[in-house]
């Protein structure tokens, strides 16, 4: 049986520079989709999936999540005084338990594998997932959820997985797949943003990750990749043959929130999956038509 998943990391200390002005203030990770913001469904989507701790890897002008996840005195008093029970609520289950979540700062900005590493202290020698906020995954069962259940099977490391067309491969992490059992997928090697010549595969990455506490060591190499970072997927890549490692083809849809146009589709699509506003975007849409 492998070592349970307890804990994940959330690397948040991007600057959203694809949203200023929106982000000149707030965090990417603080836009809202509906009514939550994007780093409050990747927290749920842990919880329910087992997490235990969560690990923030933030950066200057992150304080808002913090405070997100934080109590809000003067908010929830004036609610319980106006007898606002349901807002109150929605409030509070925002708050994880004392000592569930810790920060810590990534100072420099070298990419997704240095913002896991700067988080390695938190994790120790146990494997932990990785979220990223940015990738909103719509599914009757989370993404994380569906890979830990897969990973009690087989160990080892673990990415989500999708296909994508042939114009988007080099802007994914891409893995060259071998055995395929349901929806699990060996990976016999992996490539961060190949030219579409050079890719194995049409399978991509996409930001949900398992890894053992190796990839920490590696990781600590500091040795560049794609786009002069740290790459996360460089260091999977260099522990093939030493432990299992599988692509997850989850179920469900994911939104690249990292682009207006895939923020703006799944604002559309979460309303669409609510009761309480189905009908009203539905009619809406009509009209754009």
């Amino acid at each position: 049986m492998p070592v349970p998943v307890r804990k994940a990391i959330f690397p948040v200390g991007g600057l959203g520079t694809r949203f200023l002005p929106a982000t000149k203030s707030m965090p990417k990770e603080m836009l809202p989709v509906v009514d939550k913001p994007l780093i409050q469904y990747a927290v749920e989507e842990a919880r329910e999936a087992g997490i235990e701790q969560f690990i923030f890897v933030t950066g200057r002008g992150k304080t808002a999540i913090e405070d997100h996840f934080d109590h809000a005195f003067e908010l929830q008093s004036m609610l319980a005084s106006r007898n606002r029970e349901e807002a109150l609520s929605v409030v509070k289950s925002t708050i994880p338990d004392p000592g569930q979540i810790a920060y810590t700062r990534q100072l420099d900005p070298l990419g997704l594998g240095h913002a896991v590493w700067c988080a390695r202290n938190f994790v120790g020698m146990e494997p932990v997932a990785v979220l990223l906020a940015d990738d909103l995954i719509l599914s009757e069962k989370g993404c994380l959820k569906q890979m830990i259940e897969a990973y009690n099977e087989v160990g080892g490391n673990m990415v989500a997985v999708m296909d994508v067309p042939d114009e988007d491969v080099s802007s994914y992490g891409v893995i060259a797949p071998g055995d395929v059992k349901d929806r699990l997928i060996e990976v016999r090697g992996i490539v961060e943003k190949p030219p579409l010549a050079d890719a194995p595969s049409n399978l991509a990455v996409v930001g949900r990750y398992i890894i053992q506490p190796k990839v920490f060591e590696d990781l600590g190499r500091f040795e560049r990749g794609a786009g002069g970072e740290i790459q996360l997927t460089d260091s999977l890549s260099r522990q093939l043959g030493l432990q299992p490692f599988n692509g997850y083809r989850f179920a469900g849809r994911r939104f690249d929130c990292g682009s207006k146009i895939g923020f703006l589709e799944a604002n559309i699509a979460y309303a669409l999956d609510r009761d309480d506003m189905r009908d009203d975007v539905s009619q809406i849409l009509t009209t754009f038509s």
